[in-house]
């Protein structure tokens, strides 16, 4: 084919001006994403071999070499791996950010520290290279093909891919370097960045100098290897290898189990949350190896979604090296591996919530609402450890507060855990269903997270025996609580009688709300965890939550709202002055009136919409002409 010139299918210009800017101060780190993506294709064809083996006849060692020419001022990086075929190339090469290329340009920050991190989670790290060049070329030939493609691009929005020649498999990358990059045509400057950032790569990287081979790293497989024998940097390393991020590990986890089923693990905790970690594919990142032979990195069952957001290895030596990926899926060993694995991730985020709860509390706020969904999903071996990582906001506290912590402040006469779903916390708080429980002293854990509506509604059993109960549904269930500064009046005797002799003056104007609302409402009732506001409205025990069926209906799952309970306040002024009306016969369209404002009010409170604006307009500058501004 001749050679076609094609546009990036991305904001290519923006983007690798962003990679450069943001990188600038580490251009090194090329070759780190280099040599990454080389050992990975190494890795793929490693295990296609196992199935084909004429894929690698004749050459079998699988390698990457390096080579500098000064004259010239190329640096070339080369691999027997996998290769590409024209597709390929066009398909890896020509999408930046595959993984949502709209997405990812739209959240790019200007924030050069921000922006690098979320480079790296998109696997662009090809495209460092044009941080050192202003010519790239990459020269390959797909294992099992004859034809080889010659891809070229100067990263400015345009690149060509050409019919080309090429005696073996594999990828050749030649860099065409910038005048203030020629450093990296220095031996000793590519081995000292070899050394810091590839020594684990598990495949040979040599320094090609004439006829001369060089080995520039280690070529050991990291996690096979005793933790006493591996610095920290060596794991920052192999963490950036892994999970091709730019970010520091959160947290590192490597042992070797032993025993009946045997395996290696080196794990990491990120310290940003990856961009794909909401995905609706909800895919791991830990890659799988069989006695070091890469199997996949994209194994379900390996890990539970809700520990998605790891990244690293795990090395099984009781896995036959042909297993296919539908029978990884079927393995009994795998689940067990599984089961280990999530036992021991699940261990080591108690310890450091118990010995660091503010470090803790950064992961929480990254990966707290993935985490909830073990709780929802989990079949129950690992609820109870999840219970006791989880962590919430609360109405009694600046902090993230544990259930532990909060069941031990559970007011005398309080049976149950009080929660409030809603958009953010912020919104919350100011919730009208918080004021009884205010007034009480009693905490309510505020939930703002999706997942928050689902999980909770799994949780039969509760917390030690305590169930969970939502404010917003069913009774206040207050009388029975002790505390506040209610109960420390001397007159508490009195303010009960105080109320029965409001609840009977209340009763009529509670049959005129019903019958001017009809059917807009399930019922109207004096309430109990009002103190502040004149109404609010709640689901009626048995009814679903009120957030949970406002977001079915935001995705279309439901088609209407069910008739809520509208709650009044008997202490509140304008109750109080709607009930004197009511007494003295005043019931008509000034009261209809009323009661919709009333009930448009108590919507409002709740975020939702007004049905009938024009209304709702025309019903309040009646109200304030007749001086009832409600």
């Amino acid at each position: 084919m001749t050679a076609e010139k094609r546009t990036f299918q991305a904001e290519v210009s923006k983007l690798l001006k962003i990679v450069a800017n943001s990188l600038y101060s580490e251009r090194e780190v090329f070759l780190r994403e280099l040599i990454s993506n080389a050992s990975d294709a190494c890795d793929k064809l490693r295990y296609l071999a196992l199935t084909k083996p004429e894929l690698t006849t004749g050459d079998g060692e699988f390698k990457i070499k390096i080579a500098a020419d000064k004259e010239a001022k190329t640096l070339t990086l080369s691999d027997n791996g996998i290769g590409m075929s024209a597709e390929e190339l066009a398909d890896n090469l020509g999408t930046i950010a595959r993984s949502g290329t709209e997405a990812f340009v739209s959240n790019l920050s200007g924030d050069e520290k921000k922006d690098a991190s979320l480079i790296g989670q998109f696997g662009v790290g090809f495209y460092s290279a044009f941080m050192i060049a202003d010519k790239v070329e990459v020269l390959t030939r797909r294992a099992g093909e004859e034809k080889a493609h010659l891809w070229t691009s100067d990263g400015l929005g345009e690149y060509t891919i050409a019919d080309a020649e090429k005696a073996n498999r594999g990828t050749i990358i030649t860099m065409h370097l910038k005048d203030d990059a020629l450093e990296f045509l220095e031996e000793a400057r590519l081995q000292h960045i070899v050394k810091r950032y590839s020594d684990h790569i598990p495949v040979p990287i040599l320094f090609i100098s004439g006829d001369e081979e060089k080995p520039l790293n280690e070529a050991s497989a990291l996690w096979t290897r005793a933790k006493s024998e591996i610095s920290d940097e060596q794991y920052k390393e192999f963490y950036h290898h892994a999970a091709h991020a730019f970010d520091d590990p959160w947290l590192t986890l490597h042992w070797k189990a032993e025993g009946v089923i045997e395996y290696n693990s080196l794990l990491y905790v990120p310290t940003e949350r990856p961009f794909d970690l909401f995905h609706p594919d909800r895919k791991n990142r830990v890659k799988l190896y069989v006695k070091r032979v890469f199997i996949t990195d994209d194994c379900e069952g390996l890990v539970p979604e809700y520990l998605r957001f790891l990244r690293g290895v795990i090395d099984c030596e009781d896995l036959p090296l042909n297993v296919s990926r539908e029978l990884l899926q079927r393995n009994p060993v795998l689940q067990k591996i599984s089961s280990a694995v999530t036992k021991r991730v699940l261990s080591e985020l108690t310890k450091k919530a118990e010995k660091e709860p503010e470090e803790y509390a950064k992961f929480w706020d990254a990966f707290g609402p993935v985490m909830k969904e073990g709780l929802y999903s989990d079949s129950g071996e690992h609820k109870e450890a999840l219970l006791s990582l989880v962590r919430f906001k609360t109405t009694e506290s600046d902090k993230l507060v544990s259930l532990k912590d909060y069941a031990e402040r559970m007011k005398e006469g309080q049976e149950a855990i009080y929660y409030i779903i809603g958009e953010s916390p912020e919104a919350l708080l100011n919730s009208p269903h918080l004021e009884g429980f205010k007034a009480k002293g009693v905490e309510v854990l505020l939930l703002s997270d999706p997942i928050d509506d689902f999980w909770i509604q799994a949780m039969f059993g509760g917390y030690e025996g305590k169930p969970f109960k939502s404010i917003t549904r069913g009774a206040a269930d207050l009388d029975a609580v002790k505390g506040g500064e209610e109960d420390k009046e001397e007159d508490a005797k009195k303010d009960d009688e105080a109320k029965k002799e409001a609840g009977a003056e209340i009763a009529p104007l509670i049959a005129s709300l019903k019958l001017a609302l009809g059917d807009t409402v399930k019922d109207v009732r004096e309430s109990k965890r009002l103190t502040d506001s004149p109404v609010c409205l709640i689901a009626d025990e048995g009814d679903m939550d009120i957030n949970l069926e406002r977001l079915l209906r935001q995705h279309k799952q439901l088609e209407k709202a069910t008739p809520r309970v509208l709650e009044i306040n008997a202490k509140h002024a304008v109750i109080k002055t709607l009930a004197k009306r009511v007494k003295a016969g005043k019931t008509g369209q000034e009261l209809e009136d009323a009661a919709y404002l009333l009930l448009d009010q108590a919507r409002i409170m709740e975020g939702e919409a007004v049905p009938d604006p024009k209304a709702f307009a025309r019903r309040l500058a009646l109200a304030m002409e007749r001086g009832l501004a409600v």
